[in-house]
């Protein structure tokens, strides 16, 4: 019997591609179907192909090659160190008095979300620049308030980012390359400034961290002349269960391990000591800013290298997400529409109260942590919703979108993979295939804070508009 009739006396079975719909109703009339997600590249796009066919040709991609292994070596390689905390004004270029950064690609206070709204009026309040919400609206649509991206001052701000002068922030040093990032303290509790509370105990706990937290930190920092070397640090807070976004047990241990020798060598009191030790306790975020500065430390490392596809920075003030790309002349921002986060609210809130995403905390992600390393924080599923399955296949997953595993950051549960790294636009456009972020969920109001965490995605238009802008300069 021929191979052809023998085929066709087995009962066939339908491969459905690209339409799941079609699969759907197949396996309604009983019938075996198996769907099999898929689109053409740049989900066939005519201006999309047109560019591929630009990029790919041989010679181009042998130089895209090259150098997105260059963009990822440099990122690898970065040796990062917490060097200690100053204030905004003191350190973060840029800042002057009358500065508020924020978190994602520029927006003007006009279109700025509920959360971001929030956050400012509260720092106007903070800096004496108002002198209550109220009056703070009005200031922030004086026109006398710089508002500038926090990756446009070597910053990052997790949610709403915003940073005003007096804030203390991290330095953090890029030992191997020799540029530094900032970033601002964690507030820890859910009904903070990040989130877009503003009311007066979020303000009389951040004047606390600007006159006993922040002084502490910066005077424990100066007996700490060596700087404590947080890549060694993060490869460990993986290896106990963290993925260093939105689960940051291990690591907040491992810091405040790191810090309290120098501490408690301060000459501040012990009833202040005592303060700043029960706050790292009241919540295990203290390590998160650290690790979003330590990542755009490494990342910013592999800015401006020619030909690299390579994305630099994912980042979003609530209303768009914005990306840069190594290669790309000017390192300028491409954006889309901030997308819903999906995942479990907490009691009394629905999904309809939801904001937008937002944050630089997404920097997380474009080092290789985060949504990339789940699989390393299985118990992280039961914050942002999903399975432990789920976990395991988002960082395998992001292998398809990456340039090279990094063997200095491994995942236990995947036989000690490197955490993907180098997320490669080129590769995102050829697969349609999207980062994994995980993120936290603020109220779309102003003034209330956190109300959930899930899962997200950047918009694929801010991809499509990069890989647009590549060719043009090819």
């Amino acid at each position: 019997m021929s191979k052809i009739t023998e085929l066709f006396q087995e009962e066939p079975v339908i491969i459905n591609l690209g339409i799941e719909s079609f699969q759907e109703e197949l396996v309604e009339q009983q019938v075996k179907a198996t769907y099999l997600n898929w689109a053409p590249p740049g989900r066939g796009k005519a201006n999309i192909l047109a560019a591929l066919e630009k990029i790919e040709t041989p010679e181009n991609l042998e130089k895209i090659k090259n150098a997105n292994e260059e963009a990822v070596h440099r990122i690898i390689s970065s040796q990062i160190s917490l060097s200690g905390y100053d204030q905004a004004i003191n350190v973060v270029p840029g800042m002057t008095k009358n500065t508020i950064l924020h978190a994602g690609p520029p927006i003007t206070w006009a279109k700025m979300n509920g959360p971001m709204k929030g956050a400012v009026k509260g720092a106007l309040v903070f800096e004496g620049l108002a002198k209550d919400l109220e009056d703070a609206e009005q200031v922030a649509a004086s026109g006398e308030i710089i508002f500038s991206p926090c990756h446009e001052h070597q910053c990052v701000g997790s949610m709403a980012g915003v940073t005003s002068a007096s804030m203390y922030m991290h330095i953090v040093e890029n030992k191997t390359y020799g540029n530094v990032a900032f970033t601002n303290l964690s507030e820890q509790m859910s009904k903070i400034l990040r989130m877009g509370a503003n009311d007066d105990s979020v303000i009389e706990r951040l004047i606390w961290m600007r006159d006993v937290f922040g002084p502490i930190l910066r005077d424990a920092m100066k007996l700490c002349t060596d700087g404590i070397d947080l890549k060694h640090m993060l490869a460990q807070a993986l290896h106990m269960g963290d993925e260093c976004h939105n689960r940051n047990n291990a690591g907040t241990t491992l810091l405040i391990q790191a810090l309290t020798p120098y501490i408690i060598q301060t000459e501040h009191s012990i009833e202040e000591m005592k303060e700043v030790f029960d706050f790292v306790a009241s919540s295990d975020y203290f390590s998160g800013p650290t690790w979003m500065a330590m990542c755009k430390a490494a990342l910013d490392s592999a800015v401006g290298i020619p030909y690299s596809t390579v994305v630099t920075t994912m980042a979003r003030n609530g209303t768009e997400f914005g990306i840069h790309i190594s290669g790309i002349e000017g390192n300028p921002w491409f954006v889309g529409p901030s997308q819903k986060v999906i995942g479990p609210m907490f009691a009394g809130y629905k999904p309809e109260d939801a904001g937008l995403d937002i944050g630089d905390s997404a920097i997380t992600e474009t080092y290789g942590i985060g949504g990339f390393a789940m699989a390393a924080a299985p118990a992280i599923v039961a914050l942002v919703g999903g399975t432990i399955e789920d976990a395991l296949r988002f960082s395998t997953e992001m292998q398809g979108i990456t340039t090279a595993e990094n063997p200095n950051i491994t995942i236990p549960t995947l036989d000690f993979m490197g955490v993907p790294s180098g997320i490669d636009s080129l590769k995102v456009i050829q697969t349609n295939t999207l980062p994994i972020i995980n993120t936290a969920i603020a109220h779309k109001e102003a003034g209330i804070g956190m109300i959930g965490a899930g899962i997200t995605h950047p918009p694929m238009e801010a991809f499509e508009k990069a890989i647009i802008a590549f060719s043009e300069q090819l």
